[in-house]
């Protein structure tokens, strides 16, 4: 055989084997690769994203997932199609910081500490980032935090403002959408706090509600400012759903969108009189939504009677961990270290229509800008009747409200209505299927004497075990505060 032809042949073999080798890295890469995708398809699938969107001063029926048809909120009324209403979440404090606080802790607000407004938690209390931390998940906020102290709150800060005074860029959601994209492989929880449709109410488009067409609810005065500020709120909603619709957008681009939960709570009514600031139920009942692909079902509904506390301990429900072996880090008044509050993940996923039978919630002036000196209320409600419990009944009730012009024109209009608003007895009971708007005040009813007297004992009973001393609780208020700053 000649040289060449033997060299030819070398040549060839070694070729053969060459490609031999590069097509099994060929196919060792590609079964790598699946079997890293499956393993990435499979953790993804048992704890999934979860975007978590709050509004601030919204009042639930503002919007049109439960039942306003004159403000116009196309993108939460397409995430209500999406998902489920919760039709009876309560917040436990009608005022921003103490509500977000007792949202990230699980803890009752007098329990945490972060019971006035402006407030922080007591040390040692562990929070919602920290337990998803450690359950593997990467935990962001975006917007407003209103929460003290910072370091308890471990979240990777994406920006935003406390408060909008409405000049400038409010939020970019742009740097929300870019930690989605860079949390690919490892699941995320993202917290969007809007600062609407807190007053000023100067975002949106200002001329798109008329006041002259503003169909104002029973429990409010009709004057010529009311409805001004209704037109300039509705205009915010409309402003805040814009920004809804960014984010559920920005789902669908992430390629995640099977796979992430989005939630939207609506926190406590808005600043009108007898909302906001106020235990009725125009001050503490929240919409809340959620849409959670595969698991949810989609454009329902469920009356399951739930609490702003219970929300840490359902997200840890869903990331995998057991929310009943938490030690908190908050001893409460009869020993237990548990949370004040319970996972609903059956209500979500079972469609489970039980979950509570009574609420509970405080409010306090004492700390907030122009507030009373001193006056503390508590509350006690079933799916029936809400009973509150006015604990300096002989004082004033005091805020940034009665101090307006719009309160004044109230006052003017209607004397007897307005004037209850900083005036209350000691004792107020309603008939919530009756008088959904807290109108008649049956407490000196004796024909409903049983039903206050069962609610007053489950009141008792809630303050005992927070370690609620009424009055003296309230007289400590300005110590939760760093530096008794006032908000």
């Amino acid at each position: 055989m000649k040289r060449s032809n033997l060299a030819r042949m070398k040549k060839n073999n070694l070729a053969m084997k060459n490609n031999r080798i590069g097509f099994t890295l060929i196919i060792l890469a590609a079964s790598l690769l699946s079997m890293n995708k499956a393993e990435h398809n499979s953790v993804d699938k048992s704890r999934p994203n979860i975007i978590f969107i709050l509004a601030d001063d919204l009042s639930m029926l503002d919007i049109a997932p439960y039942g306003s048809t004159q403000v116009h909120t196309p993108n939460m009324a397409r995430l209500a199609n999406e998902g489920v209403c919760l039709d009876n979440m309560f917040n436990m404090v009608p005022v921003c910081s103490p509500t977000r606080q007792s949202i990230l802790t699980g803890i009752a607000p007098v329990r945490s500490g972060a019971y006035p407004n402006h407030t922080m938690i007591y040390n040692g209390i562990k929070t919602l980032p920290v337990y998803l931390q450690q359950l593997g998940y990467r935990t962001a906020i975006i917007g407003k935090k209103h929460y003290a102290p910072e370091k308890a709150y471990p979240f990777d800060f994406l920006g935003g403002r406390e408060h909008d005074n409405g000049e400038g860029r409010d939020v970019d959601l742009s740097k929300a959408e870019d930690y989605i994209l860079k949390s690919s492989g490892k699941p995320f929880f993202l917290m969007f706090t809007s600062n609407q449709p807190h007053e000023p109410w100067t975002r949106g488009n200002q001329q798109a509600y008329h006041p002259d067409k503003i169909i104002l609810r029973p429990n409010m005065i009709d004057t010529k400012l009311t409805r001004k500020r209704m037109a300039n709120y509705f205009a915010e909603i409309t402003y805040l759903d814009s920004l809804i619709g960014v984010c559920l957008d920005m789902v669908e681009r992430s390629g995640q969108k099977d796979n992430t939960i989005i939630m939207f709570a609506t926190e406590q009514g808005n600043s009108f009189p007898f909302s906001k600031w106020t235990l009725y139920d125009q001050g503490l009942h929240s919409g809340f939504i959620v849409k959670w692909p595969g698991k949810v079902q989609p454009n329902t509904r469920n009356n399951a009677m739930l609490a702003y506390i219970d929300i840490t301990p359902t997200l840890i429900d869903i990331a995998g961990g057991d929310p009943n072996k938490i030690n908190t880090g908050s001893k409460d008044a009869l020993g237990n270290m548990g949370f004040d509050g319970q996972s609903f993940k059956k209500v979500l996923t079972d469609r489970v229509e039980h979950a509570r039978d009574y609420v509970f919630a405080e409010q306090t002036t004492r700390g907030i800008i122009q507030g009373s000196d001193a006056y503390a209320s508590r509350s006690a409600r079933n799916s029936k009747f809400l009973f509150i419990q006015n604990l300096n009944y002989e004082s004033k009730f005091s805020n940034t409200v009665t101090h307006s012009q719009l309160y004044r024109q109230w006052l003017e209009t209607d004397p007897l209505r307005a004037s209850f608003y900083e005036k209350r007895p000691q004792e107020e009971l309603y008939d919530l299927i009756q008088d959904p708007y807290n109108l008649k005040n049956l407490a000196g009813d004796v024909k409903y004497a049983a039903i206050k007297k069962e609610l007053q004992t489950k009141l008792k009973d809630f303050m005992h075990q927070q370690g609620d001393k009424g009055i003296q609780t309230e007289m400590e208020a300005l110590s939760r505060q760093p530096k008794g700053v006032e908000q």
